[in-house]
Protein backbone atom coordinates (compact mmCIF):
# COMPACT_ATOMS: atom_id res chain seq x y z
CA UNK A 1 0.00 0.00 0.00
CA UNK A 2 1.13 3.48 -0.91
CA UNK A 3 1.96 5.92 2.03
CA UNK A 4 0.28 9.68 1.87
CA UNK A 5 3.15 10.92 0.38
CA UNK A 6 3.70 8.45 -2.70
CA UNK A 7 -0.16 8.86 -3.22
CA UNK A 8 0.81 12.54 -3.40
CA UNK A 9 3.51 12.57 -5.80
CA UNK A 10 0.92 9.98 -7.88
CA UNK A 11 -1.50 12.63 -7.68
CA UNK A 12 1.04 15.02 -9.10
CA UNK A 13 2.60 13.40 -11.74
CA UNK A 14 -1.13 13.30 -13.19
CA UNK A 15 -1.45 16.93 -12.85
CA UNK A 16 1.49 17.01 -14.63
CA UNK A 17 0.07 15.34 -17.84
CA UNK A 18 -2.87 17.19 -18.37
CA UNK A 19 -5.46 14.39 -15.97
CA UNK A 20 -8.12 16.43 -13.79
CA UNK A 21 -7.96 15.27 -10.53
CA UNK A 22 -10.75 16.00 -7.69
CA UNK A 23 -9.49 15.35 -4.13
CA UNK A 24 -12.72 14.68 -1.90
CA UNK A 25 -12.63 16.30 2.11
CA UNK A 26 -12.25 13.14 4.23
CA UNK A 27 -14.82 12.34 6.13
CA UNK A 28 -15.30 12.34 9.70
CA UNK A 29 -16.92 9.48 11.72
CA UNK A 30 -19.70 11.32 13.51
CA UNK A 31 -21.08 8.77 16.44
CA UNK A 32 -24.58 10.11 16.90
CA UNK A 33 -26.31 9.34 20.14
CA UNK A 34 -29.89 8.53 20.03
CA UNK A 35 -31.17 10.28 22.75
CA UNK A 36 -33.92 9.90 25.35
CA UNK A 37 -35.66 6.76 23.58
CA UNK A 38 -39.23 7.83 25.02
CA UNK A 39 -38.51 11.41 23.21
CA UNK A 40 -37.84 12.51 19.42
CA UNK A 41 -34.24 11.59 19.27
CA UNK A 42 -34.88 7.99 17.49
CA UNK A 43 -36.73 10.16 15.03
CA UNK A 44 -34.65 12.92 14.77
CA UNK A 45 -31.66 10.64 14.04
CA UNK A 46 -33.31 8.70 11.55
CA UNK A 47 -34.02 11.73 9.54
CA UNK A 48 -30.64 13.54 10.03
CA UNK A 49 -29.00 10.35 8.85
CA UNK A 50 -31.11 9.87 5.92
CA UNK A 51 -30.80 13.35 4.48
CA UNK A 52 -28.45 14.08 1.79
CA UNK A 53 -26.89 17.13 4.13
CA UNK A 54 -24.92 14.83 6.87
CA UNK A 55 -24.31 12.05 3.96
CA UNK A 56 -22.17 14.68 2.04
CA UNK A 57 -19.82 15.08 4.84
CA UNK A 58 -19.61 12.64 7.48
CA UNK A 59 -19.78 8.50 8.16
CA UNK A 60 -23.01 8.60 11.10
CA UNK A 61 -22.60 6.02 13.67
CA UNK A 62 -25.78 5.50 15.79
CA UNK A 63 -24.97 4.65 19.34
CA UNK A 64 -28.52 3.47 20.88
CA UNK A 65 -30.85 0.84 21.32
CA UNK A 66 -31.46 -1.55 18.21
CA UNK A 67 -35.12 -2.36 19.27
CA UNK A 68 -36.50 1.29 19.44
CA UNK A 69 -34.54 2.19 16.40
CA UNK A 70 -36.53 -0.54 14.86
CA UNK A 71 -39.54 0.72 15.74
CA UNK A 72 -38.56 4.21 14.83
CA UNK A 73 -37.73 2.88 11.23
CA UNK A 74 -41.11 1.46 10.77
CA UNK A 75 -43.31 4.11 12.26
CA UNK A 76 -40.95 6.51 9.91
CA UNK A 77 -40.39 3.89 6.48
CA UNK A 78 -37.30 5.40 5.20
CA UNK A 79 -35.00 4.43 1.83
CA UNK A 80 -32.59 3.07 4.97
CA UNK A 81 -31.82 -0.52 6.85
CA UNK A 82 -29.78 -0.78 9.87
CA UNK A 83 -26.79 -2.80 9.99
CA UNK A 84 -25.70 -3.40 13.90
CA UNK A 85 -21.92 -2.89 13.84
CA UNK A 86 -19.20 -4.22 16.98
CA UNK A 87 -16.57 -0.95 16.46
CA UNK A 88 -16.49 1.86 14.42
CA UNK A 89 -12.83 0.76 13.66
CA UNK A 90 -12.20 -0.59 9.67
CA UNK A 91 -15.99 0.77 8.91
CA UNK A 92 -16.88 0.54 5.39
CA UNK A 93 -20.40 2.88 5.26
CA UNK A 94 -22.67 2.15 2.91
CA UNK A 95 -25.43 4.91 1.53
CA UNK A 96 -28.31 3.58 2.49
CA UNK A 97 -27.36 1.88 5.77
CA UNK A 98 -27.90 2.93 9.16
CA UNK A 99 -24.49 1.95 11.29
CA UNK A 100 -25.46 1.36 14.71
CA UNK A 101 -24.11 0.03 17.97
CA UNK A 102 -26.74 -1.35 19.77
CA UNK A 103 -26.36 -0.86 23.64
CA UNK A 104 -29.61 -1.73 24.74
CA UNK A 105 -32.31 0.09 27.10
CA UNK A 106 -35.37 -0.20 25.68
CA UNK A 107 -36.56 -1.93 28.39
CA UNK A 108 -39.62 -0.24 30.86
CA UNK A 109 -38.46 3.15 28.55
CA UNK A 110 -42.22 4.86 28.15
CA UNK A 111 -43.09 6.88 24.87
CA UNK A 112 -44.10 10.74 25.38
CA UNK A 113 -43.11 10.90 28.66
CA UNK A 114 -40.05 10.99 31.41
CA UNK A 115 -38.83 7.76 32.86
CA UNK A 116 -36.09 6.65 34.97
CA UNK A 117 -35.58 4.08 32.37
CA UNK A 118 -34.91 6.60 29.40
CA UNK A 119 -32.50 8.57 31.93
CA UNK A 120 -30.54 5.49 32.41
CA UNK A 121 -30.64 4.53 28.61
CA UNK A 122 -29.47 8.11 27.77
CA UNK A 123 -26.58 8.04 29.65
CA UNK A 124 -25.21 4.42 28.81
CA UNK A 125 -25.50 5.86 24.76
CA UNK A 126 -23.21 8.90 26.26
CA UNK A 127 -21.22 7.36 28.15
CA UNK A 128 -20.22 4.90 25.04
CA UNK A 129 -19.75 7.49 22.22
CA UNK A 130 -17.37 9.74 24.79
CA UNK A 131 -15.39 6.88 25.06
CA UNK A 132 -14.77 5.91 21.45
CA UNK A 133 -14.30 9.33 20.96
CA UNK A 134 -11.83 9.58 23.58
CA UNK A 135 -9.90 6.14 22.23
CA UNK A 136 -9.76 7.75 18.84
CA UNK A 137 -12.48 5.28 17.33
CA UNK A 138 -14.80 8.40 16.24
CA UNK A 139 -14.01 12.20 15.28
CA UNK A 140 -16.65 13.62 17.12
CA UNK A 141 -20.00 13.07 19.10
CA UNK A 142 -23.93 14.39 18.30
CA UNK A 143 -25.76 14.07 20.94
CA UNK A 144 -29.78 13.80 20.66
CA UNK A 145 -31.94 15.74 23.15
CA UNK A 146 -32.28 13.59 26.58
CA UNK A 147 -34.31 14.99 29.60
CA UNK A 148 -33.14 16.07 32.73
CA UNK A 149 -36.22 14.96 34.41
CA UNK A 150 -35.36 11.82 33.07
CA UNK A 151 -31.71 11.56 34.71
CA UNK A 152 -33.28 12.80 38.15
CA UNK A 153 -35.86 9.97 38.20
CA UNK A 154 -32.72 7.33 37.23
CA UNK A 155 -31.19 8.99 39.95
CA UNK A 156 -28.04 10.32 37.96
CA UNK A 157 -26.37 13.70 39.27
CA UNK A 158 -26.37 15.73 36.56
CA UNK A 159 -28.81 18.72 35.09
CA UNK A 160 -27.57 17.87 31.49
CA UNK A 161 -25.39 16.86 28.65
CA UNK A 162 -22.89 19.18 29.48
CA UNK A 163 -22.23 18.80 33.01
CA UNK A 164 -22.12 15.09 32.30
CA UNK A 165 -19.63 15.19 29.51
CA UNK A 166 -17.23 17.33 31.47
CA UNK A 167 -17.35 14.60 33.93
CA UNK A 168 -16.97 11.44 31.64
CA UNK A 169 -14.11 13.44 29.85
CA UNK A 170 -12.53 14.68 33.28
CA UNK A 171 -12.76 18.11 32.05
CA UNK A 172 -12.71 20.76 34.51
CA UNK A 173 -13.12 24.29 32.68
CA UNK A 174 -15.96 23.92 30.17
CA UNK A 175 -18.28 26.45 28.40
CA UNK A 176 -21.77 25.88 26.44
CA UNK A 177 -21.46 27.86 23.22
CA UNK A 178 -24.66 28.21 20.60
CA UNK A 179 -25.01 28.96 17.32
CA UNK A 180 -27.72 29.71 14.87
CA UNK A 181 -29.17 32.37 12.54
CA UNK A 182 -26.15 33.84 11.99
CA UNK A 183 -25.38 34.53 15.90
CA UNK A 184 -23.00 32.82 18.09
CA UNK A 185 -23.04 33.31 22.26
CA UNK A 186 -21.35 31.46 24.66
CA UNK A 187 -22.32 31.33 28.56
CA UNK A 188 -20.21 32.39 31.51
CA UNK A 189 -23.29 30.31 33.95
CA UNK A 190 -25.39 27.41 32.46
CA UNK A 191 -27.97 25.81 34.06
CA UNK A 192 -28.74 27.69 37.08
CA UNK A 193 -31.39 29.43 39.05
CA UNK A 194 -31.05 33.27 37.96
CA UNK A 195 -31.61 34.03 41.62
CA UNK A 196 -28.00 32.79 41.71
CA UNK A 197 -26.67 34.22 38.89
CA UNK A 198 -25.14 37.51 40.29
CA UNK A 199 -22.82 35.88 42.52
CA UNK A 200 -21.45 33.53 40.45
CA UNK A 201 -20.51 36.07 38.07
CA UNK A 202 -16.57 36.96 39.03
CA UNK A 203 -13.71 38.05 36.98
CA UNK A 204 -12.15 34.56 37.31
CA UNK A 205 -15.64 33.38 35.76
CA UNK A 206 -15.83 35.40 33.01
CA UNK A 207 -12.41 35.72 31.81
CA UNK A 208 -12.73 32.23 31.85
CA UNK A 209 -15.67 32.28 29.36
CA UNK A 210 -13.69 34.62 27.47
CA UNK A 211 -10.92 32.33 27.18
CA UNK A 212 -13.58 29.78 26.10
CA UNK A 213 -15.11 31.80 23.18
CA UNK A 214 -11.33 32.37 21.91
CA UNK A 215 -11.21 28.64 22.03
CA UNK A 216 -14.55 27.98 19.60
CA UNK A 217 -13.56 31.03 17.25
CA UNK A 218 -10.18 28.63 16.38
CA UNK A 219 -12.39 25.42 16.15
CA UNK A 220 -14.87 26.95 13.89
CA UNK A 221 -11.88 29.08 11.97
CA UNK A 222 -12.57 32.17 12.65
CA UNK A 223 -9.86 34.61 11.58
CA UNK A 224 -9.42 38.01 13.54
CA UNK A 225 -12.30 37.73 15.76
CA UNK A 226 -13.26 40.31 17.57
CA UNK A 227 -15.30 39.06 21.06
CA UNK A 228 -18.20 40.95 22.53
CA UNK A 229 -19.04 40.63 26.13
CA UNK A 230 -22.52 41.23 27.30
CA UNK A 231 -23.24 43.08 30.81
CA UNK A 232 -25.06 41.81 33.77
CA UNK A 233 -27.82 44.45 34.01
CA UNK A 234 -29.89 46.94 32.15
CA UNK A 235 -27.33 49.13 30.15
CA UNK A 236 -24.82 47.32 31.42
CA UNK A 237 -25.10 48.76 34.67
CA UNK A 238 -25.29 52.63 33.78
CA UNK A 239 -22.25 53.20 35.18
CA UNK A 240 -23.00 51.50 38.67
CA UNK A 241 -26.82 52.77 38.67
CA UNK A 242 -28.35 49.58 38.54
CA UNK A 243 -25.37 47.20 39.53
CA UNK A 244 -21.78 46.82 40.36
CA UNK A 245 -21.29 43.44 38.30
CA UNK A 246 -19.84 45.33 35.37
CA UNK A 247 -17.24 47.21 36.82
CA UNK A 248 -16.15 44.55 39.77
CA UNK A 249 -15.89 41.62 37.51
CA UNK A 250 -16.73 41.75 34.10
CA UNK A 251 -14.62 45.17 32.88
CA UNK A 252 -11.73 43.46 34.71
CA UNK A 253 -12.02 40.29 32.55
CA UNK A 254 -11.83 42.07 29.69
CA UNK A 255 -9.00 44.50 30.36
CA UNK A 256 -7.72 41.05 31.32
CA UNK A 257 -8.08 39.24 28.44
CA UNK A 258 -7.29 42.11 26.34
CA UNK A 259 -3.90 41.99 27.62
CA UNK A 260 -3.38 38.02 26.51
CA UNK A 261 -3.97 38.74 23.19
CA UNK A 262 -7.57 38.14 23.11
CA UNK A 263 -9.38 40.79 21.41
CA UNK A 264 -12.39 41.38 23.73
CA UNK A 265 -15.06 44.32 23.65
CA UNK A 266 -17.43 45.30 26.42
CA UNK A 267 -18.84 44.93 28.84
CA UNK A 268 -22.34 46.01 26.55
CA UNK A 269 -25.83 46.71 26.96
CA UNK A 270 -27.70 43.27 26.81
CA UNK A 271 -30.12 44.79 24.61
CA UNK A 272 -28.03 45.74 21.80
CA UNK A 273 -25.13 43.47 21.57
CA UNK A 274 -26.98 40.81 19.85
CA UNK A 275 -28.30 42.84 17.30
CA UNK A 276 -24.46 44.56 16.39
CA UNK A 277 -23.13 40.79 15.94
CA UNK A 278 -25.96 39.76 14.09
CA UNK A 279 -24.65 42.50 11.77
CA UNK A 280 -21.22 41.23 11.81
CA UNK A 281 -19.69 43.84 13.96
CA UNK A 282 -18.85 40.78 16.45
CA UNK A 283 -17.65 37.20 15.96
CA UNK A 284 -19.34 35.74 19.68
CA UNK A 285 -20.72 37.10 22.60
CA UNK A 286 -20.03 36.09 26.10
CA UNK A 287 -23.46 36.11 27.87
CA UNK A 288 -23.97 36.31 31.40
CA UNK A 289 -26.91 33.59 32.04
CA UNK A 290 -28.58 31.19 29.98
CA UNK A 291 -31.42 33.22 28.95
CA UNK A 292 -29.15 36.01 28.15
CA UNK A 293 -27.73 34.05 24.92
CA UNK A 294 -30.83 31.56 24.23
CA UNK A 295 -33.58 33.62 23.83
CA UNK A 296 -31.91 35.78 20.82
CA UNK A 297 -30.50 32.96 19.40
CA UNK A 298 -33.92 30.69 19.25
CA UNK A 299 -35.80 33.71 18.32
CA UNK A 300 -33.52 33.39 15.45
CA UNK A 301 -32.60 29.70 14.92
CA UNK A 302 -35.36 27.83 17.15
CA UNK A 303 -35.03 24.81 14.23
CA UNK A 304 -31.43 25.31 13.34
CA UNK A 305 -29.64 26.15 16.51
CA UNK A 306 -26.73 24.00 17.29
CA UNK A 307 -25.38 23.86 20.87
CA UNK A 308 -21.28 23.10 21.27
CA UNK A 309 -19.48 22.26 24.74
CA UNK A 310 -16.09 24.24 24.01
CA UNK A 311 -13.44 22.74 26.51
CA UNK A 312 -13.82 19.02 26.00
CA UNK A 313 -10.36 16.84 24.54
CA UNK A 314 -13.15 15.53 22.33
CA UNK A 315 -15.55 17.38 19.63
CA UNK A 316 -19.25 17.51 20.78
CA UNK A 317 -22.71 19.00 18.93
CA UNK A 318 -25.91 18.75 19.69
CA UNK A 319 -29.54 20.08 18.27
CA UNK A 320 -30.69 22.82 20.48
CA UNK A 321 -34.23 21.74 21.60
CA UNK A 322 -35.47 19.41 23.72
CA UNK A 323 -36.82 15.93 23.52
CA UNK A 324 -40.07 17.61 22.79
CA UNK A 325 -42.51 14.78 24.56
CA UNK A 326 -45.81 16.50 23.12
CA UNK A 327 -45.00 15.20 19.36
CA UNK A 328 -42.54 11.99 20.19
CA UNK A 329 -43.55 8.96 18.49
CA UNK A 330 -45.93 10.70 15.91
CA UNK A 331 -43.45 11.33 13.15
CA UNK A 332 -43.95 14.62 13.52
CA UNK A 333 -40.51 16.19 14.21
CA UNK A 334 -38.27 18.49 12.47
CA UNK A 335 -34.72 17.30 12.15
CA UNK A 336 -33.22 20.66 10.67
CA UNK A 337 -30.98 20.95 13.79
CA UNK A 338 -29.89 17.56 14.15
CA UNK A 339 -28.61 17.76 10.65
CA UNK A 340 -27.12 21.08 11.57
CA UNK A 341 -25.55 19.62 14.40
CA UNK A 342 -23.87 16.89 12.65
CA UNK A 343 -22.71 18.79 9.98
CA UNK A 344 -20.75 21.43 12.31
CA UNK A 345 -19.79 18.66 14.16
CA UNK A 346 -18.00 17.17 10.72
CA UNK A 347 -16.45 20.47 10.23
CA UNK A 348 -15.04 21.64 13.74
CA UNK A 349 -11.54 21.66 14.18
CA UNK A 350 -10.15 19.92 17.52
CA UNK A 351 -7.94 22.80 19.43
CA UNK A 352 -4.68 21.72 20.09
CA UNK A 353 -1.42 22.61 22.24
CA UNK A 354 0.56 23.67 19.16
CA UNK A 355 -1.88 25.62 16.89
CA UNK A 356 -4.61 27.80 19.44
CA UNK A 357 -3.00 29.82 21.88
CA UNK A 358 -5.16 30.33 24.58
CA UNK A 359 -5.56 25.75 25.30
CA UNK A 360 -2.50 26.15 27.54
CA UNK A 361 -4.91 28.61 29.29
CA UNK A 362 -7.75 26.47 29.59
CA UNK A 363 -5.45 23.14 31.29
Amino acid sequence: MKSPLQAGAGLEGRRKKGACVKLLPVKKKIAITMGDPGGIGPEVVIKAVASAGVQDVSIPIVIGSLAVMEEAMRLLKPPLTIRTIESPLRLRHRPGVIDLIDVGGHEGVKRGMPSAEGGQASFSFIKKAVELALSKEVDAVCTAPISKESLRLAGLPWPGHTEMLAELTLTKDYAMMLAGGGLRVILATIHTALRDVPVMITKERVLKTILMAGTACRMLNLQNPVIAVAGLNPHAGEAGMFGSEEAGAIAPAVEEARGMGIDARGPYPPDTVFFRALKGEFAMVVCMYHDQGLIPLKLLAFDKGVNVTVGLPIIRTSPDHGTAYDIAWKGLANPSSMIEAIKLASGLRTPRQDSCPYFFLLM
